[in-house]
């Protein structure tokens, strides 16, 4: 289940509009006479059951005295179609849940309508960016150039889209992870996670990975999946649970590699670290009551901008639009950072709330008082923040023209009081 299904019957039109909202393509009749067939089904099965159950008994009753012959007839034939109505309704069942987790999640009513990311809105800058007095360089020039970056060892080991960090650049990624998990533990309260990077199927369906983005993830031949974030073991951290009120918020923070076919991005942003089949990531995870959705967010959008702010990177928030927003959330902010050598800005965290869309399908619940009935969590994450893209807007911003690089001084303690990245003499 994604969706709650009784949207389908009682708010249809609600699912109308949302689709309408994203730009999203769904046949919502079907599902909608999907839904009423299953209901349905459902009324007769329980029919027969009933009427089976009473048949039981009139037949024990009629043991005793004899002349059960014509209800034990009876019986068998309801036997024979409720087997059928059930076989029925099992194929309505799947055809209806099918067709559920197709369905995206639905906006909330601030989330600005639009067709693309043309349409999404800058909320904000922050910081100014550099002013060179030459023309800055991409950051493979940069990498390479220093010897801290390999683009053509990584393809010779294991193909396009790879890049090895070697050195001084291998310090620095490590670094920059180093210092966002200890700035989120300490100043922030998040809990440090170290997850599995394998997932199995329904850990993948429960963050809606699966099925709509299966080609985009790396299949072992033993039916894992290698995971294209660490929002992925985070968000079932409580498959199957229920939590008790006073444990929420829940706040948790996982440095993990992550892994993507980028298949949907052919041809794009080819060379380089912007799109690559395996990058690292900080990621923030939060479980959290209904109530709390708009200031959780907010402070977890403002989390990951300490990182950005303390690196002395110049960055911008934006508001994704519906047509640009992923499949999953209900509200989601951009922050994207200037890198002169791209001339571009570049999107180095994402954060998003999902509502209930992820705790449904990851069945994550809680009691709001002691005794009261099970509701669903809900759930946000952003990034706090990509290390790959943070290590090449770094390359970037604090390049010098004799074509060393400054170190930002929150990092230098993490580099053994580095300041600068020579070229790496081999």
């Amino acid at each position: 289940m994604v969706l709650d299904r009784r949207l389908v019957r009682e708010e249809p039109e609600k699912i109308r509009q949302a689709l309408d909202k994203r730009g999203y393509e769904f046949d919502l009749d079907t599902l909608i006479a999907t839904e009423a067939q299953r209901r349905e089904l459902l009324k007769a099965v329980e029919s027969r059951r009933a009427e089976k159950n009473e048949l039981s008994e009139q037949i024990g009753d009629t043991m005793r005295t004899g002349g059960a012959a014509a209800l034990k007839e009876r019986s068998t034939q309801i036997g024979i179609e409720l087997a059928a109505l059930e076989q029925e309704l099992d194929e309505a069942e799947e055809r209806f849940d099918q067709m559920m987790a197709e369905l995206p999640n639905i906006p909330l009513d601030e989330v600005p309508i639009g067709e693309s990311e043309q349409d999404n809105v800058v909320m904000y800058e922050m910081g100014e960016p550099p002013k060179f007095d030459f023309a800055p360089r991409p950051h493979w020039e940069i990498g390479e150039q220093l010897g801290i970056l390999d683009f053509q060892g990584a393809a010779r080991m294991a193909g396009a889209r790879f890049v090895t960090d070697v050195g001084a650049g291998a310090t620095l990624e490590r670094a920059l992870i180093n210092f966002m998990l200890d700035t989120h533990t300490r100043k922030h309260g998040y809990t440090e996670v170290f997850p599995p990077y394998l997932a199995n199927e329904r850990s993948l369906f429960g963050t809606a990975n699966l099925p709509k983005f299966e080609e985009d993830l790396f299949k072992t031949t033993d039916g894992y999946y290698l995971i294209p974030t660490a929002e992925v073991p985070l968000t079932n951290m409580h498959q199957d649970e229920i939590l008790n009120a006073e444990q929420l918020p829940i706040y948790y923070a996982a440095y993990t590699a992550c892994f993507r076919r980028e298949a949907g991005a052919a041809g794009k942003d080819t060379r380089g670290m912007v799109r690559v089949h395996q990058f690292h990531k900080v990621e923030l995870m939060k479980f959290i009551k209904p109530e709390q959705g708009s200031e959780e967010l907010e402070k977890l959008v403002k989390d990951a901008e300490v990182i950005l702010q303390a690196l002395e990177l110049p960055y911008r928030r934006t508001q994704l639009c519906t047509g640009d927003m992923g499949f999953q959330p209900q509200q989601t902010f951009d922050l994207e950072v200037y890198c002169p050598g791209l001339d571009r800005w570049l999107e180095i965290s994402s954060c998003s709330q999902y509502g209930d869309f992820q705790a449904r399908r990851c069945n994550t619940r809680y009691r709001p008082q002691p005794q009261a009935k099970p509701e669903f969590v809900h759930t946000m994450n952003g990034s706090g923040v990509a290390a790959g893209r943070t290590l090449l807007a770094i390359l970037e911003n604090y390049q010098q023209e004799s074509g060393t690089v400054v170190i930002p001084e929150v990092l230098r303690p993490y580099m053994g009081g580095m300041a600068e990245i020579l070229p790496e003499i081999p």
